[in-house]
Parts: structure tokens; C-alpha cells; sequence
């Protein structure tokens, strides 16, 4: 049976995660460490101890979920558990690119320790929120946000994870006029979520511009585990460009229903 790897994105972390498996295994305690001295960032205190605020820092977000899932990868290929496809949730590619080997646990925590800086900080001076709408098709919550839209107020689809589950993204104003029309539409629910920035849209035009220099000089291997990309759901290959790639993963919507839909394809054949 083949086995794929799926790892989280921001939004997911919470104050105290990871303090357990550092405790117990060496793998994770090595994990934590290594991020710690090549970031000059205190991971192990942001993951463990937080404050909520800081560890909700775009800049810290990144670095403290990519190595707290690194670790959980650690310790699992430690016990003889691997996965021949990887994928992630926006953050969680590079998460994915470091399991496979395409790119260096080290240069994966310097870049990121860049994207989420970028990411918090090179931002239109707007209040900025995302929402995960549940229960409503895509073509729905596009067709909601593009009426928002047209009334200048900015809002579009920034996650599409499943079917029935599209995270928006917008300014507060943007998120909850949409939010109003799309619970009237037949939105089972509309959850506010834990991020700090409009990501996933032109919005961050300027981060990703500054990203795509320090990605100049990053050295991309050929991995041992197939990652899918979130851009199109297509896997990684030896033709890609993957600089550019990763350049537009910051600008890009994230497609991981496709992504999960290629993963079903293979189950069944």
C-alpha cells in the first residue's frame, strides 16, 4: 500500500504544540534545535511556550509549524513509517520539498524563515482577514466574491481544499459582506481563520518579489518522494521551474482539491 504524507499550513498551530514529542524523542529534539541555530530564532519557546501573539505572527507562524511538522516526520521515519507522495497546505509544500529531499532541511528553514517575514510584514496597509466557507460549491463562493468585488470592496478565493470547503481572503470589510451573502446562499458555515495577511492574492505582490531573490541562489535536488504542487495539483518534475514556482505559490490561489484529487486517481487505479 502506498502511503502519503499531507502537511499542515498556518492557521494550524496552537501554543504548546510539539513540547510533547520534544520531550520524549531525540529525533524531535534535534529537529527544534537545528531550526533554532540556523533561524537565530527561539522555535522551541514561540512553539511551546508562545504568547498566542507571537506564535500568530506571520514570521513565526511559518518557521514554528514547518519544523514542528518536520518533527512529527522525523520521529515516524524513525519507527520505519514513510510516505512515497508528499503534499501540503500552502506552508506545508515546503514541508513536503524538505521530506522529499528536494530541498536541504537548511535551506528550507532559511527560506522560510524569509517567506514568513515577507509574508507578515510587506503588506498593503489594510486590515486583512481569511474565512473558511463550508458546505458551499467553489463556483458558488466565486461567483459571491466577484459580486463583492464589483463594488470595490476586495475579496476572492484563496484555498480551494475540497469541494464543499474554500477559504477566502480579503480586507475585514471584503470578508464579511461576503461571508453575509454567502451564508445567505447556502454556506453551512463561515469560520474565521487564525492568519494575519491576505495571502494567496495579489495582495502580496511585494513578498513574493522579494522571495524570488532569495530564491535565486537555493539549490533544488531531485527528491525520493513525489511532492504535488499546489498550484495546478500536478506533481514536481525535473522540467520545472521550480524558483518560479514557488515565486507564484505566495500570489497563487492553492489548489490542494486538486491536489487530493490526484491522490484519489491513483488509489484507483
Amino acid at each position: 500500500m502506498k502511503r502519503a504524507f499531507l502537511f499542515p499550513g498556518q492557521g494550524s498551530q496552537v501554543v504548546g504544540m510539539g513540547k510533547d514529542i520534544y520531550e520524549k524523542y531525540e529525533e524531535a529534539r534535534k529537529i527544534y534545535d537545528e531550526a533554532g541555530r540556523i533561524s537565530g530564532i527561539d522555535v522551541k519557546k514561540i512553539c511551546f511556550e508562545g504568547p498566542e501573539d507571537i506564535l500568530n505572527k506571520t514570521e513565526f507562524t511559518q518557521i514554528a509549524i514547518l519544523t514542528t511538522s518536520l518533527a512529527f516526520a522525523k520521529i515516524l521515519e524513525s519507527k520505519g513509517i514513510k510516505a512515497e507522495f508528499a503534499l501540503g497546505l500552502s506552508l506545508g509544500e515546503y514541508t513536503a520539498l524538505i521530506y522529499s529531499g528536494i530541498l536541504s532541511f537548511e535551506d528550507g528553514i532559511n527560506l522560510i524563515k524569509k517567506r514568513g517575514y515577507y509574508m507578515g510584514n510587506l503588506l498593503p496597509k489594510e486590515e486583512y482577514q481569511m474565512s473558511a466557507i463550508i458546505g458551499l460549491d467553489s463556483s458558488k463562493i466565486e461567483e459571491v466574491c466577484k459580486k463583492v468585488e464589483e463594488e470595490g470592496i476586495f475579496v476572492v478565493p484563496a484555498n480551494y481544499n475540497c469541494k464543499v470547503q474554500t477559504v477566502i481572503s480579503g480586507t475585514k470589510e471584503g470578508i464579511e459582506k461576503a461571508g453575509e451573502l454567502l451564508k445567505e446562499a447556502g454556506a453551512k458555515r463561515v469560520i474565521p481563520l487564525n492568519t494575519s495577511g491576505p495571502f494567496h492574492t495579489v495582495k502580496l505582490e511585494e513578498a513574493s518579489r522579494a522571495f524570488a531573490k532569495e530564491l535565486e541562489n537555493i539549490e533544488f535536488k531531485e527528491g525520493n518522494v513525489k511532492v504535488i504542487k499546489n498550484i495546478d495539483g500536478s506533481y514536481y518534475n525535473s522540467q520545472d521551474d521550480i524558483r518560479k514556482i514557488l515565486e507564484k505559490h505566495i500570489i497563487s490561489p492553492v489548489r490542494l482539491d486538486k491536489a487530493i484529487e490526484k491522490l484519489r486517481r491513483r488509489k484507483s487505479r
